[in-house]
């Protein structure tokens, strides 16, 4: 009973520092916030500073596998190439050693648990005020506690299940050799990446290797294996992240396999030399050579200054490879597109009903999903601005059947704004399910008012393809001049239709939509023009009454349409 009480509180301390890693990881990329996204989707194609931006984003939000998720939400969203992709990836593999320097540094060393409640005690009231960026700095808090609270609480009990019959079967794991192979290291490699992969964290598998070798359970050898197994583990959540993206999104997940599974392999090419590297760098610190230790005889006979050793060769090991795995690989960055792409072919294009960036749920972490939504609207701009093309075609239709072509596409193009809208607003429900930041929160309200406009361009479509209709059942069509004048009408849409896309593509919030006011004011003074005109042809001999009301309601539902786009950017606008 006692061993199972035991086991249970190790499963809720390791539950515990995966709770507390997750609230920290959560609460720095709130406070980071916007300024994050648009500095990591700004990145050139500099490959140097491409591997910078991974290094410093992982290190600040403390997980590598967030930032490998994001950065395979921005290749979906079209922010990142892939080129671009494969550099912050690679550096997303240095950035997250910092977490297990930290572990070593303060989990070992320092008693940090200690402070733990104090801490808590603070967060806690740091998040019952008023300030979102405050109330994320106490959830910070609160979450570096937790984390080290479990990994304090891990150590512990840890160190009491690894009794001597424990001891004894892991040893007997350690020396399996297959003729002069020793297959242990697969086996412990197998172990990482299972690990990692239950987890969904490498910096457990981390706190659990240094555990494992500090009780002088697993020898530095099977502890090595084991990192190189937890970095083949740590790709699995972005090609599920990529599962459901598009085509380039995967690519970028692939990539980031490619790049640990080759590292994995030319390692264990050179694994005793490897080590013995390891051992030789370590050494030159003044602690033991971690390749010397007797493991044969269990962990209390190792001292103090091996324990340490042994503590930071692990740390060394997991950084020297992922270092040398970028030193090797960052030159053949467009070998590594090349093969990616073999592997994960192009689609032809999909149909325009269908999304193109919105391919499946919300990701991991509900506000990098809106960067996604952020993008499938200016798709979903894009689209409606091809309408223009068929009302220009439809207005010139003498003849019903002349017209058919063209209607039919509009009303398709109604049905398709119709879905379109629907399908984003259900991601953003979703997206707003997830805890998300008031700036978030903010943007998503806008884009719920900007689909709503552009669903509107839609029936304003459909609605001129039916004015023609009824223009061509009264026998009535438009002339030459009227033709032209309407063609005017619709370049000034096409320039409002440019104005909007653009605006949509600023990040954040506008703080200017000047353009936008005077694309409108051109159609609204153009069809005052219009209208002026048509009333004083109304007394000219010769002028078709009827016709020209059927003109100018067409010229109306144009000038709507100049609402619609304009109240887009509107809806963009950054209020005081």
């Amino acid at each position: 009973m006692q061993t199972l009480v035991l086991i249970l509180t190790l499963l809720g301390s390791v539950a515990l520092f995966l709770f507390g890693l997750n609230m920290l990881s959560g609460g720095l990329q709130k406070v980071a916030g916007e300024g994050m996204r648009a500095f990591m989707s700004s990145v050139t194609s500099s490959r140097i500073k491409g591997i910078l931006t991974g290094i410093g984003v992982t290190a600040l939000i403390q997980s590598s596998t967030a930032t490998t998720i994001m950065v395979v939400s921005f290749v979906n969203a079209g922010l990142l190439t892939l080129a671009q992709a494969i550099g912050v990836i690679m550096g997303a593999n240095i950035g997250t050693t910092v977490t297990s320097w930290i572990m070593a540094i303060f989990g070992f060393s320092y008693d940090i648990s200690t402070i733990s409640l104090p801490l808590i005690a603070f967060g806690f009231l740091l998040t019952q005020t008023k300030g979102s960026r405050t109330r994320e700095i106490g959830r910070i808090l609160i979450g570096f506690a937790l984390f080290f609270v479990g990994f304090a609480k891990l150590r512990s009990t840890a160190s009491v299940l690894l009794n001597p019959e424990s001891f004894t079967f892991l040893q007997s794991w350690t020396n399996i050799h297959l003729g002069n192979f020793n297959v242990s290291v697969l086996i412990f490699l197998l172990i990482g990446t299972l690990l990692t992969v239950c987890f969904q964290s490498s910096a457990a598998t981390m706190a659990i290797i240094m555990l494992l070798i500090t009780q002088g359970i697993i020898p530095f050898k099977m502890a090595a294996a084991m990192i190189l197994g937890e970095n083949i583990g740590t790709t699995i959540a972005a090609n599920v992240a990529a599962s459901i993206g598009n085509t380039t999104s995967k690519r970028a997940a692939l990539a980031h396999t490619f790049f640990n599974v080759f590292g994995v392999i030319w390692v264990l090419s050179v694994f005793p030399w490897f080590l013995n590297m390891v051992g030789s760098i370590v050494s030159a610190f003044g602690f033991p050579n971690p390749n010397t230790v007797d493991f044969n005889t269990g962990g209390e006979e190792l001292g103090e200054s091996m324990r340490s050793s042994l503590l930071y060769s692990v740390t060394t090991m997991h950084t020297i490879f992922n270092v040398l795995n970028t030193c090797i690989l960052v030159w053949f960055i467009p070998q590594i597109e090349k093969i990616v792409s073999w592997v994960i072919p192009q689609k032809t294009e999909e149909e325009v009903y269908r999304l193109k960036y919105i391919q499946g749920g919300p990701l991991s972490t509900a506000e990098l999903s809106i960067d996604e939504a952020r993008q499938e609207i200016i798709h979903f701009g894009e689209i409606c601005s091809r309408e223009t093309g068929f009302i220009r075609d439809a207005v010139k239709a003498k003849n019903n059947d002349e017209l058919q072509e063209p209607r039919e596409k509009l009303i398709k193009y109604e049905g398709i704004t119709d879905k379109i809208e629907y399908e984003i607003a259900t991601y953003l429900n979703e997206v707003t399910k997830g805890e998300i930041s008031a700036e978030a929160a903010t943007r998503v309200k806008v884009m719920y008012r900007i689909i709503g406009e552009m669903e509107s361009i839609g029936d304003s479509g459909e609605a001129i393809g039916r004015m023609m209709k009824r223009t061509l059942d009264h026998g009535k069509h438009f002339d030459d001049e009227m033709l032209k004048k309407l063609d005017k009408m619709l370049d000034l849409l096409d320039a409002a239709f440019k104005v909007m896309i653009d605006n949509l593509k600023v990040v954040g919030l506008l703080k200017d939509e000047t353009n936008a006011e005077d694309a409108e004011t051109n159609i609204n003074e153009y069809r005052n023009t219009l209208r002026e005109e048509h009333f004083t042809k109304v007394e000219q001999k010769g002028y078709n009454y009827q016709t020209g009301v059927f003109f100018m309601d067409i010229v109306a539902e144009l000038e709507k349409i100049g609402d619609f786009i304009v109240n887009i950017s509107q809806c963009q606008l950054q209020r005081d």
